[in-house]
């Protein structure tokens, strides 16, 4: 990290020289949870959710962490599994750790939400985007935060733009989990605020091989385009089966069509799939670039996986940090930093976005619609589907 961004974040502390005091001091780390699929079949994208955490915590503990403490990631892995993820979150609670980032599946993050509200320990999740995530609890109360784009904000986003490019005649493929139930809910309310209605819906279950008899019944319904929500290779499922039909209507979605499990899974398939995204990995401004220079030589690699999923997670641990260091007294009990997060005094230009009061009392949802930029799979990876969003692209967006 450049030297003004360690001035930056070690300016926040007070001065530099509070802070050196801070470091002579015996030292006790802060513990901060970290959970998500790190093994099984959304590791694609827990795993540079993970990355991008532990590349924040290194620049801010080189930058002095909290008042001379350092930040220690208390690291679980949920497998992608409800029964496994509501385990780690009560381990996480029993470790202590004043907050935790955290999920990259909706249903498993929902099987968890209670632990952390009965907690009082502020969860903020990356990843995870189904829209009850942030809607179980009344606001003023939740200790729920998000960085992700929640679907009902990616539902309309995506309905709008195929609504533009006139098409209109919707096939919707949908899991049976949590998430594709709660994105199928928010597909339908975005398409009946254009007066549509999906002419075919198809719902399966997450390890299914073969949805061509599916498929069929999407073409012979006349569907001009397939607005497909789930996480893993089902995605790739939908696209091969298309590509077997010489069925060649358009494959759209939110976010996990930016994933391997689709674009390696599908191959050639893949080409041409619209996506919601809030970063795409291209220089196109110095943060950026810091962040994807950062990145490479870190894990020596130019392929974060799923880079949205390291840029939100990277954004998120500096987000806590940046509220925390509002605390001068060291109480980092829960209510204490739920009380941060919602009232940021500082700006923290990130990655994903600019973010200026991200959190508030009533409002637990950090990325706004005006954040989002369609993506295009093309030659293997993600980039603007539109010239005029990658110049737009320069300028980080601010929540509105």
């Amino acid at each position: 990290m450049k030297f003004r961004q360690f001035k930056r974040l070690a300016c926040l502390t007070g001065l530099l020289g509070t802070l050196g005091l801070a470091i002579a001091q015996p030292t006790q780390t802060v513990k901060v949870g970290l959970i998500g699929p790190l093994t099984g079949p959304s590791a694609d994208f827990g795993i540079p959710m993970a990355n991008g955490a532990k590349l924040a915590v290194d620049e801010i503990n080189a930058a002095g962490g909290y008042l001379g403490r350092p930040i220690e990631l208390v690291i679980r892995d949920d497998t992608a599994n409800p029964d496994m993820g509501l385990k780690m979150s009560q381990e996480l609670v029993k470790e202590q750790v004043i907050a935790t980032v955290g999920f990259c599946n909706t249903g498993v993050a929902l099987k968890s939400l209670e632990v952390y509200q009965t907690a009082k320990t502020p969860l903020i999740v990356p990843c995870a985007t189904g829209t009850p995530i942030t809607t179980k609890y009344p606001a003023p109360e939740s200790y729920i935060f998000r960085t992700s784009a929640r679907d009902a904000i990616q539902a309309p986003f995506v309905v709008d733009d195929i609504v533009a490019r006139g098409w209109t005649r919707v096939a919707v493929f949908a899991d049976k989990t949590g998430y594709g139930e709660a994105g199928l809910q928010d597909v339908v309310k975005a398409l009946a605020a254009k007066n549509l209605k999906p002419v075919y819906i198809s719902r399966f279950d997450l390890g299914v091989k073969d949805l061509q008899a599916e498929l069929k019944e999407a073409q012979a319904a006349n569907a001009n385009v397939v607005f497909s929500y789930t996480v893993g290779p089902e995605l790739a499922t939908i696209a091969r089966g298309r590509a077997d039909l010489k069925w060649s209507v358009p494959q759209v979605g939110p976010w996990p069509l930016s994933f391997p499990s689709f674009i390696d899974g599908a191959k050639g398939a893949a080409e041409g799939a619209l996506t919601s995204q809030t970063f795409i990995a291209e220089p196109s401004n110095e943060r950026r670039s810091s962040f994807i220079s950062a990145y490479a030589r870190k894990y020596k690699t130019k392929n974060m996986g799923v880079p949205m999923a390291a840029a939100q997670a990277y954004d998120s641990v500096y987000l806590l940090t940046y509220a925390i260091l509002g605390i001068r007294s060291g109480d980092l009990s829960g209510p204490n930093v739920k009380n941060a997060l919602e009232n940021m005094s500082k700006v923290y230009y990130g990655v994903t976005a600019t973010h200026e009061n991200p959190f508030s009392k009533d409002d637990k949802d950090a990325v706004t619609p005006n954040m989002l930029v369609m993506g295009m799979v093309k030659n293997g990876a993600v980039t603007f589907a539109y010239p005029e969003d990658r110049t737009r692209n320069l300028f980080v967006q601010r929540k509105k």
